[in-house]
Parts: C-alpha cells; structure tokens; sequence
C-alpha cells in the first residue's frame, strides 16, 4: 500500500499587506494549526491501541468498584464497627524446589549449538526454555486474536491518513491559488504604484506650468485686457453718444412735415422728364389703378431719375421684420434737413408689392450702392432685375451684371467654390422671412431657416452670398459669439468684404432700362 503524503507549507507574504491579504493570511494560519491538531490526535490514538487480545483481559463487572490510592477505607465511627483481627493459619513450611545442581566445569570444554527439535512448533517445546516462554501455537493464537483490532485499527488510520492526504491536496491548491493572488495583487500594487507616481510627475509639471503662467503670462495677458478694455469702454462711450443724439431725434414722433414737390409721374424716371431735378421726397403712381405713395428719388447718381428703394445708413430701423411687413413696405421714407423739403433719405424698405409692380412696368435696371466704416465705396448694377407678385413668392430675376463689388448675386460667394458656392447664389430665389420660409435649405428641423439665423427678409439659398437687410452692427467686424444665432447674420456683400463685415451704408435704387 503506498504511503500518502501529508505537505505542510510556509506562507510567504509581502511587506505591509492589505486589509483583505491579511485576513486572508489569518485563515490560513487557523488552518495549518487545525491540520497539525488532526494528525496529532490520530498518532496518539493508533499509539493508545492495546496489543492484547481483549478477551484475555479481566475486567470488573458492572457492580464492582475499585479501592483508591489510599489502600484503606475511611471508618465511619457513627455506623460501622472497628475493625477486628481474625486468626490466620502458619505459612506453608514443607515442599518447596530441591537445591540447585551445580554446573559442570566450563573449561577446557567447548561450546556446541543447542538445536531444539520443531523450532515453534506446538509438541516439542524444549524444557530449558521454562513453561513460562509461550510456544508457536500460542504466538500464533495470539497474534491471530490481535489481527482484529489491529486490522479495524489500521484501516480507520488509513482513511483517516487518506482523507488528510486528499485534505492536504486541497490545502496544496488553495495555497498555491492564495499565493498566486498574492502575487497578482503584488505585481497590481507595484502597476498601480507606478501609475501613481507617472501622474504625481504629471501633475507637478503641470503644476510648474500654471504656477509659470500665473507668475509670467497671466500678468502681461491682463495688460492687454486692460487695454483692450479701455477701447471696449472708448467704444460704448461713443455709441452712447451717438444713442444720445438719435434719442433727440426721436423724441418728436416720426411723420414727414415737409413739403412734397407738385411734380409727380409713375416712377422717379417719369418724374426727372417732368422737370424733378432735385434729389428728395415725390409722389409717384405707376398706374390709375394703385393710390399714389411716397419715394425718394435719388436725381444726382449715375444721369438721375433713380427710385429708392431700399436704404441703410444708422441701424435706427430694424430689419428683421414679417412677411407682410415687408409686403407692404416700412421705416421712414425721408427726413427734412433744409427749407421744409425731404431732401436726405431715411432707413426703409419700400415694399415688395410697390417694387414688383415697378417692374412690372417695363425692363428695368438696379443699382447697389455699398459703403465701409472707412468711407470706401463700390457699386453692383444689373442690367435686368424684375420681382415676381405675391403668388410667386416674389421671385428675383437678374441680368447683365457690371461694377466694382463682385457679382454676389448671380455667381454667389468667391470664397467658396464648387456646390458650395452655387448655394450661395440668389438669382431665381423667393423671397423669405422668418414667418415664410421659402429658401433654399430643406431641413426637418423647421427652426433651420435662413432668415430666422441671418437676421432679414431676402432672397436667400442655402443661405446667402449678400445679406443687405440683415442686423446692423456698428463699426463693421464682428464674430460669431455676437451673433444671435452664431451666424453671418450682418449686413454683408461676400465678394467685397467676407462674411464677418458689417457695411456701414448700403442703398438699392431702380429706374427703368433705357439705351444710353
């Protein structure tokens, strides 16, 4: 039968372990001391097994008890009676062993083997042996009597030893699995501390570079907010006082008291034949049908006879406006500046059912004046321009472009290119306000239109290329976070000053074409 193995390890655990290692290591502790107790116990009861047969061993009956060390019983002189001495008879004195022979002389002799006939077996037991020196058969009785209880015995130690054994293999795999965790935890701890002190390095750089910049940059940074502050307060402190004289102009209500010139025709042309050289308000009526109604006419640019009909010069009219607000036409036509005459135009858009019936009347021609915050000046003309009627949408057509701003309207922005830049292209769009979406930009979201984002009503794509009634922004640049809605949203010509410049003046006039 092969002998099992019983494997008693030693624990090695790291320096300064965890709550959970040490816990851990406690368990196993208690363990190894339960296992030692085991086989402790189970030695001491395979060694406590007598070798004798129990039947051949007297034992007391159920009733007998046995004296104590002491030798004597205690008397009791209330019950019992003192002890009494009783006659005895002599001791043997006849009989007895004979004298002892006495021994041959030994020298000179020598010594021979004593052979004993059947050596263990049960007849010839030799008499120099004594009667007292069991014989085989007795030997072998008794062991054969023996044989039982050792059997049982040795079997109980053998399950007992087997079970250790099985028990001390699961101990073995459950040691080595705690010391591998241990050694993961081991090498996750030396990760995990390396990563800190990648970080720590981290954070003091980082740490050095703000401290640097608080100490160096951050000082010289705030120099210049400072100055660009004190522009920023040079800047209010001029718009305030330009607020201040608008306010003093608007403190009258806006009506037009000056006088209208007697001469009046169908359109400025028809007005500029009759004799109306002078640049100021007329009245003008392109057919019997329509009531007659108030104009600039501008009779000094480009040979006279020019219909305003659009103007933006100060921002003090708004133009983002509805659809029928810009149907029917808004702000101040003209204001007086000498002799009771409307001789300087005002901020307004004429309206797009006067404009459409204008040039209705026959082939007409635009002109766009535009200037910057630097009192420079360009001009677009369009040989052909022609707006549809309401049931169009107030289609725009254009033709035979000429001047110095770039042919924004037709070609669309020249920053861009390819389908970019046809998105940007205006000829042959509707009209659109934020309250009428008729543009170019297909979207879910309904809150996606070009007006709603670029601040006016115009004939915008996807969205514009020129942006002439959008928001008004003093002193030209500006960036998106101005924006309302993060846009190019001012009033904007592409092709002459980019997306983010605000024109500072900017006029769109009419006449009818004629051969010069």
């Amino acid at each position: 039968m092969p002998h099992p193995y019983i494997y008693i390890y030693e624990l090695t655990v790291p320096s300064e372990p965890s709550a959970e290692e040490a816990e851990m290591f406690k368990q196993v502790s208690i363990m190894k001391l339960l296992l030692l107790f085991l086989l402790c116990v189970s030695i001491v009861k395979a060694q406590g097994q007598t070798d004798y047969d129990p039947e051949d061993v007297e034992t007391p009956t159920g009733g007998e008890t046995f004296a104590d060390a002491r030798g004597h019983r205690p008397l009791d002189k209330r019950r019992e009676l003192g002890p009494t001495l009783r006659p005895a008879p002599p001791p043997i004195s006849v009989g007895g062993y004979r004298p002892r022979p006495t021994k041959p002389p030994t020298s000179g002799q020598h010594k021979r083997p004593i052979v004993y006939p059947d050596v263990g077996g049960c007849k010839h037991a030799a008499d120099e042996l004594g009667v007292l020196c069991p014989t085989g058969c007795e030997l072998q009785m008794t062991l054969v009597k023996q044989e039982k209880s050792v059997k049982s015995t040795v079997h109980d130690l053998n399950d007992k030893v087997q079970k250790l054994s099985e028990n001390s293999g699961n101990f073995q795999v459950y040691v080595t699995t705690i010391e591998e965790n241990l050694v993961k935890r081991k090498k996750q701890r030396t990760d995990n501390q390396n990563v800190v002190s990648e970080y720590s390095t981290e954070i003091e750089q980082q740490y050095h570079f703000i401290k640097e910049n608080m100490d160096n940059n951050i000082p010289s940074a705030i120099r210049v907010l400072r100055s660009i502050v004190d522009n920023l307060h040079k800047k209010i402190q001029k718009l305030e006082a330009a607020i201040s004289s608008q306010m003093d102009n608007c403190r009258s209500p806006c009506t037009v008291s000056c006088n209208i010139p007697v001469v009046s025709g169908k359109e400025c042309e028809d007005i500029f034949r009759k004799g109306g050289e002078t640049s100021e308000m007329y009245l003008i009526q392109p057919d019997t049908f329509t009531k007659p109604y108030k104009v600039y006419c501008d009779m000094a640019t480009e040979k006279g006879g020019w219909t305003l009909i659009q103007n933006r010069q100060d921002g003090s009219v708004g133009f983002g406006r509805t659809w029928d607000s810009y149907k029917k036409g808004f702000g101040n036509v003209a204001k007086g500046r000498e002799k009771k005459y409307c001789n300087s135009p005002g901020e307004y858009w004429l309206g797009n059912d006067k404009i459409s019936q204008l040039t209705k009347i026959g082939p007409t021609e635009v002109l766009i004046e535009m200037e910057d915050w630097d009192n420079n000046k360009v001009t677009a003309q369009y040989g052909g321009f022609t707006i549809q009627n309401e049931a169009h949408k107030y289609q725009l057509s254009l033709t035979n472009y000429k001047g110095t701003a770039g042919n924004a309207l037709m070609e669309g922005a020249s920053q861009l290119h390819g389908e970019n830049r046809t998105m940007t292209v205006h000829n042959g769009m509707y009209f659109s306000t934020f309250d009428r979406d008729n543009d170019g930009w297909i979207h879910a979201d309904p809150r996606k239109q070009c007006s709603k984002e670029d601040g006016g009503g115009w004939w915008y794509n996807r969205c514009h290329a020129a942006n002439l009634n959008g928001r008004y922004y003093w002193g030209g640049l500006y960036t998106w976070d101005m924006a309302k809605h993060g846009t190019d949203d001012g009033v904007v010509w592409m092709n002459w000053k980019g997306s983010w410049y605000s024109l500072k003046k900017v006029s769109i006039k009419i006449r009818p074409f004629f051969p010069h």
